[in-house]
């Protein structure tokens, strides 16, 4: 698919891997360090790593996991979750991890943002930012993995992180998280036009075609997907895998 960045977005609950539908229903699918040695065979160019339950515990990430996963990995690594000082994300990085994305830390503090960009430059801190549409059709930013309104505009918020330091936008649609049924190309438009900085568009692929569809249409600099690559057949069985992006589509 043209060398285009379409990166594997891993869920962690615990020390397993997870899978949601609209952020709920956290469905187990795997050990982390067996799913890591699969997208090292298939030569994978990225991967995210987001701990979902961190920021809702208030825990820090889980340094001794991290490391594990930093040593089995062959690919440059985005963890999130849980980091909520510069310390945090100094530990992060001593263990190898390449990038660090904030989400719920950032909304309470943006100043976290500016701190860790100003120590390891803005290409090492993502902002994560997950969007739901209101039953009005306007979007706004929430935190704590999905579960608190800020009543922010993703537009308002993209542009105080870029402000800050951020270096790149991890951009989430909640309401299509697990769905398999498409991008929400409007909510991408939308932050894309507002950003000065690359961003990776999340929530919704279930085929190849809609992998290429947020290039086309919205100008992302990647996507990234969990149940394309965890789920096989109508009835969802769990088969990690990394199709051939290059091949023609039938």
């Amino acid at each position: 698919m043209m060398r285009k960045r379409v990166i594997p977005c891993l869920l962690l609950q615990g020390r397993g891997l997870v899978k949601t539908v609209k952020f709920k229903d956290p469905k187990y699918v795997g050990d982390p360090i067996n799913a890591i040695r699969i997208f090292n065979e298939k030569e994978v160019d990225e991967l995210v790593l987001l701990d979902i339950g961190a920021s809702r515990e208030q825990r820090e990430p889980d340094y001794e996991l991290i490391a594990e996963v930093a040593g089995e990995c062959f690919m440059p690594i985005c963890y999130g979750g849980g980091i909520r000082t510069l310390e945090h994300a100094e530990k992060i990085f001593a263990l190898g991890i390449e990038k660090v994305a904030i989400n719920t830390a950032a909304l309470e503090n943006v100043d976290l943002l500016r701190k860790i960009s100003g120590k390891f430059g803005s290409q090492s801190v993502v902002c994560s930012v997950d969007c739901k549409k209101s039953l009005f059709g306007k979007y706004t930013v929430y935190s704590h993995s999905g579960t608190r309104d800020t009543k922010l505009s993703p537009v308002e918020w993209v542009k105080r992180a870029e402000g800050a330091g951020a270096g790149e936008i991890f951009l989430n649609s909640i309401d299509r998280d697990g769905m398999q049924q498409g991008f929400d190309i409007a909510l991408i438009q939308s932050v894309v036009g507002a950003s000065h900085v690359p961003v990776i568009a999340c929530g919704g692929a279930g085929s190849i075609a809609h992998l290429e569809e947020p290039f086309e249409r919205a100008n992302v600099s990647a996507v990234a997907a969990g149940s394309f690559f965890v789920f096989h057949g109508k009835h969802k069985a769990v088969l990690i895998s990394y199709p051939d992006l290059n091949a023609k589509r039938s």
